[in-house]
């Protein structure tokens, strides 16, 4: 009997051990990712930025909410959130609390389809199965239906109360500490509310440094803000991959961006131009998968250097 079933037993106390560790481990060890970008023009001081995205906010994460409040002990020069703070309609008072903190120094944000739309119950094979098909969100499949439509002009007022710049479809400008620095923005491309034609032609040369935000990596928004310039782009989304394969890597980034450049630094050139492109792990999951494995949620301190 040992020999007949020890291996099976093995094997499923090993996937056991897994599914308590993916569900109730990881999803809770947060890090903080630190990351130098060559960007800037020569003779510009070094600047720190915090990227925070995906948080994915449901109601009672108090050791999510403390360890983001705690972030601002960093003093970074200015905050960008990427986007889908969400994942509990009711969620917007916690969200807002744990990011009062940040929202004491200068920043600016997009949305991601969370903050639009409550999260649904979906199989995860659907995001192996798109990716097949080349579909991702509202790009390759029929528009969402009976979803939860969040409060989400209580999150944007929030945030706008305290300063931070609305970069839905827009351009911004932050002064720190004397440098001016352009944010271009667009709303999510997942859902289709993205629109790059309203922001187009580059960095305005009257700004000492201009930098790309977006939610999700898609390739079609991507393209534009390399060719028309911009040294850096911040994007989230992604989750990493979330569920990842330990020496492999992610399986799935759930838009057309390629798994090599699923999180992380990477770059991205379009008409013979050239970006960094930092793409977020985030530091959340949908109510519905709260589950990472080899990939730990994460926030990133960027540490923005003269470009060589």
């Amino acid at each position: 009997m040992r020999a007949r079933y020890g291996v099976p037993l093995s094997i499923a106390a090993v996937g056991a051990a897994g599914l308590v560790y993916a569900a109730g481990f990881e999803p809770r060890s947060f890090r903080l990712r630190r990351v130098t970008v060559p960007v800037l023009p020569a003779g510009m001081r070094p600047l720190r930025v915090l990227q925070v995205s995906d948080i994915h906010m449901v109601g009672g994460q108090r050791k999510k909410q403390r360890w983001l409040r705690s972030l601002a002990g960093l003093r970074p020069d200015f905050v960008i959130n990427t986007g889908d703070n969400l994942s509990d309609p009711e969620g917007i008072p916690e969200t807002l609390d744990a990011l009062g903190p940040l929202m004491e120094f200068p920043g600016a944000y997009v949305f991601g389809s969370n903050d639009y739309y409550g999260p649904k119950l979906r199989n995860p094979a659907r995001y192996l199965l798109e990716k097949a098909q080349g579909r991702h969100g509202l790009n390759g499949n029929a528009p969402a239906v009976d979803v939860v439509h969040n409060p989400w002009e209580d999150l944007r007022d929030g945030f706008d109360a305290a300063g931070w710049l609305n970069l839905t479809n827009t351009r911004g400008v932050l002064k720190v500490e004397g440098a001016s620095i352009e944010l271009t923005g667009l709303d999510d491309p997942h859902i289709k509310r993205d629109r790059y034609a309203q922001v187009a032609g580059g960095p305005s040369e009257s700004s000492d440094f201009s930098m790309g935000v977006v939610h999700a990596p898609y390739l079609r928004v991507l393209d534009p803000f390399a060719a028309d310039g911009y040294p850096l782009i911040l994007a989230g989304h992604t989750h990493g991959g979330q569920l990842c394969i330990p020496f492999y890597g992610a399986l799935v980034t759930n838009c057309d961006l390629d798994t090599d450049r699923v999180k992380g630094l990477s770059t991205h050139t379009a008409e013979g131009r050239t970006s960094y492109l930092h793409v977020s792990a985030g530091c959340g999951a949908s109510r519905y998968t709260p589950v990472r494995f080899a990939c730990p949620p994460e926030v990133t301190l960027l540490t923005l250097v003269e470009r060589e």
